[in-house]
């Protein structure tokens, strides 16, 4: 017959009802680590006395139980305490505050995510002197000539750097490159109002931002080929190069107000600021490939990710002759992407410099409605990046053949602005919102090239993704130096915005398209081999 006693003690760590002699290891941890459930002022005992005889039944009953018990081993008590979160200040069990909010997603989203903010800095140090262009005309006495000139400056240093930037992204690594370029294009933007006065000083300041902002499409390539596989890499493309829309919109909305309270330096001390303080803040961004599931190609990763800054020129000399030049110029494939890139720029590049001018010459809005009705091109390309780079990665994760989702993206990307042309160029009486709609809409559609080109270079070749863009991307150069002068000149000769803006870029829309679809092609390429 048991005898229990009660005092009304009220502090108890825990209860164990094994005998001492056979205390299992459970007990005696955790009673070691047991912690106060009341207050130490009162204690709650029990006090059992009972015969020998049933201390044995108790004790019997106890180790048929004991198997309902797993043991816990003390690293996975531990884990448990720690998931309780005992020792919160607030008292709420489970509470684990974390700050920042984005320290705990994995490290490819962190690195595409601060790559997509050096995009939006890049426009916006990009479209800052077409707008700042007025004022400092009127200040200096430029003729259209002259600002002609100093604004094309750009485009030779952008021109001149693509295939320099993807060969120093595949020896020294795409993120070395990108913190060269957003340093030097934003210090040489900064440096805008201290050589104005200068020509010479100011075009080689614009020709150093060119060549900053060229260098960073090849560094980020190879980023992305290196760190994002396959069924997210449509995504991770459209995430960062859809920055540069959303630069264009931010410096096309924040120059204006700024120019017209601070004067125009303010702009150029201002975006050239944000740029120093990104190479600041991505200096605490790390890489960590080897967690993020993508499989690059090991003699990639052993010379872009670990070559040192010093290497010899001997060296260097040798990795571009390692460079399987003669391999790409033989390949169906690169030759497609190149003359795609090219139509896709022409386009691209006029629309940029003189739709502006056409919304108030041809349709007869007024400047502010012309400035206005210019952000709405890259405010719809936002939106429609997401839609298609959602859809291109749907598709190849359903099992779609990835050329075949390339082809259609790319497609949609040049027969949607041709036809939105084809549109406003016909005398359809049409009132001048309803053509700008129209223009928007096909240039907005045009963003599918993100999912659709842009995504080629690493799906044939991660290892050389980013000289690949280089090469494409200097031909994809050239309608921004020929092609906006040309428009001008066919303007001037024919006094037609169809003939001068719309039919060139038609022409090289549709037979982009013909060369694509019947050429290109997303599947990887051993280079080395065939070279």
């Amino acid at each position: 017959m048991a005898k229990f006693t009660f005092r009304a003690d009220l502090n108890f760590s825990c209860l164990s009802h094994d005998p001492p002699s056979k205390s299992s290891s459970f007990n005696s941890l955790l009673k070691r680590r047991c912690l106060p459930a009341f207050p130490s002022s009162s204690r709650l005992k029990f006090v059992v006395s009972s015969s020998i005889k049933e201390k044995e039944n108790v004790a019997e009953r106890d180790r048929d139980a004991r198997p309902v018990l797993p043991r816990l081993r003390a690293g996975e008590l531990e884990k448990s305490e720690g998931r309780l979160g005992t020792g919160t200040s607030s008292g709420e069990v489970g509470s684990n505050w974390t700050w920042p909010p984005w320290k705990n997603l994995p490290e490819r989203y962190r690195l595409i995510g601060t790559t997509s903010l050096a995009f939006v800095i890049c426009n916006m140090d990009k479209v800052n002197l077409s707008v700042a262009i007025i004022p400092m005309s009127h200040q200096f006495g430029w003729n259209p000539s002259m600002a002609g000139l100093v604004q094309s400056s750009f485009f030779w240093g952008y021109a001149l750097s693509q295939l320099p930037g993807g060969w120093l992204a595949k020896v020294f690594g795409g993120r070395k490159v990108l913190e060269i370029g957003v340093l030097t294009w934003s210090l040489a933007t900064a440096l805008v109002p201290v050589l104005a006065g200068f020509l010479p000083g100011l075009i080689l300041s614009r020709i150093l931002v060119g060549i900053g902002e060229g260098v960073s499409p090849s560094a980020a390539t190879d980023l992305i080929a290196r760190s994002i596989p396959l069924n997210e890499r449509s995504r991770a493309v459209s995430f960062v190069f859809g920055g540069l829309s959303v630069g264009s919109v931010t410096g096309l909305l924040l120059a204006p107000p700024l120019i017209q309270n601070f004067g125009w330096e303010s702009v150029f001390y201002f975006f050239g600021l944000l740029g120093i303080t990104w190479f600041s803040g991505f200096q605490f961004v790390k890489e960590g490939r080897s967690s993020f599931g993508a499989a690059p190609v090991s003699s990639f990763q052993s010379i872009s990710g670990k070559k040192p800054v010093k290497t010899s020129f001997q060296e260097l000399a040798v990795s571009i002759n390692d460079v399987p030049w003669k391999a790409f110029f033989k390949s169906e494939a690169v030759w497609a992407m190149i003359y795609t890139h090219f139509c896709g720029s022409w386009g691209h590049y006029t629309c940029l410099s003189w739709l502006p001018t056409y919304f108030s010459e041809e349709l007869n809005l007024n400047l502010t409605e012309a400035a206005w009705v210019s952000v709405l091109p890259p405010l719809a390309s936002i939106f429609v990046t997401g839609i298609a780079s959602q859809l291109a990665d749907n598709l190849i994760a359903r099992g779609v053949e990835t050329t075949v989702v390339r082809k259609l993206c790319q497609t949609v990307a040049f027969l949607s602005p041709a036809t939105c042309m084809i549109l406003s160029s016909l005398d359809l009486g049409l009132p001048p919102w309803e053509v700008v709609a129209i223009l928007t809409s096909g240039l907005a559609l045009s963003s599918f090239a993100l999912s659709g080109l842009y995504c080629t270079h690493q799906d044939i070749s991660p290892e050389y993704a980013s000289i690949l863009l280089g090469i494409t991307n200097t031909v994809g150069a050239v309608p921004g130096i020929v092609g906006v002068a040309l428009t001008g000149y066919l303007l001037d000769s024919t006094n037609s915005w169809s003939l001068s803006l719309f039919a060139p870029s038609i022409v090289f829309y549709l037979t982009g398209t013909i060369v694509w679809l019947a050429f290109a092609s997303s599947k990887p390429q051993n280079f080395t081999e065939e070279d």
